[in-house]
């Protein structure tokens, strides 16, 4: 079965939409991150990458998501964000953080699935890992529309670490509407953070 790669040639360079190069229905406005770079369409063997490992606790799937998303920053780095400069760099990266679950998922799970991912992309990529970020207990987002996730997440990610200065990448698992990121990107400007870079394993379109 074939995983359905999104082309970053042709991705959009703002939210990471497959095929939204041109002209993007995706993404309004000013988003706060510098670039969204996502690896796979989400579909059926995305989902299954997902679901697996933050609900079914396979654990060794955090290895290949990782490996999936290194792929797509790799070939990031030939293609222009917004402000001219490649999607990715890693020599423009300071470290990378990532999307938290909720204090109850971990407890749920045993696990926060996004920093087990971080951890091995952080290994391929040879960047530093900045557990940075926390998250309020708010409800599960599968269940809303895009402007009900703004408002949910509205206030709900808070920066335990000084990032001020720093360029980071910050990791998460599925975009949908891009809320989480675009949260977790307003609190690390707001403490100071020079540039947030965003990458997904897998991008909903």
């Amino acid at each position: 079965m074939q995983m359905p790669w999104i082309s970053q040639r042709w991705a959009c360079p703002t939210c990471g939409a497959p095929f939204g190069w041109l002209t993007c229905t995706g993404c309004e406005g000013d988003w706060e991150p510098r670039a969204v770079i996502c690896a796979l369409g989400f579909g059926q063997i995305a989902s299954q990458m997902v679901a697996c490992l933050k609900d079914q606790n396979e654990l060794r799937l955090a290895p290949v998501n990782a490996a999936a998303m290194a792929c797509a920053l790799d070939e990031a780095r030939n293609w222009p964000a917004g402000d001219g400069k490649p999607r990715f760099d890693p020599d423009d990266t300071d470290a990378i953080c990532f999307v938290p679950a909720t204090a109850q998922a971990c407890v749920r799970r045993g696990f926060d699935h996004m920093e087990l991912v971080a951890r091995e992309l952080s290994a391929l990529l040879g960047l530093p890992l900045a557990d940075v970020l926390k998250r309020a207990s708010r409800q599960d987002q599968r269940t809303l529309d895009k402007d009900e996730r703004a408002r949910n997440l509205s206030g709900a990610v808070g920066v335990v670490e000084d990032v001020a200065g720093m360029r980071l990448l910050l990791a998460d698992d599925v975009v949908t509407t891009g809320a989480s990121l675009r949260e977790c990107a307003r609190a690390l400007m707001a403490r100071g953070a020079a540039s947030v870079t965003c990458c997904a394993l897998t991008r909903v379109w």
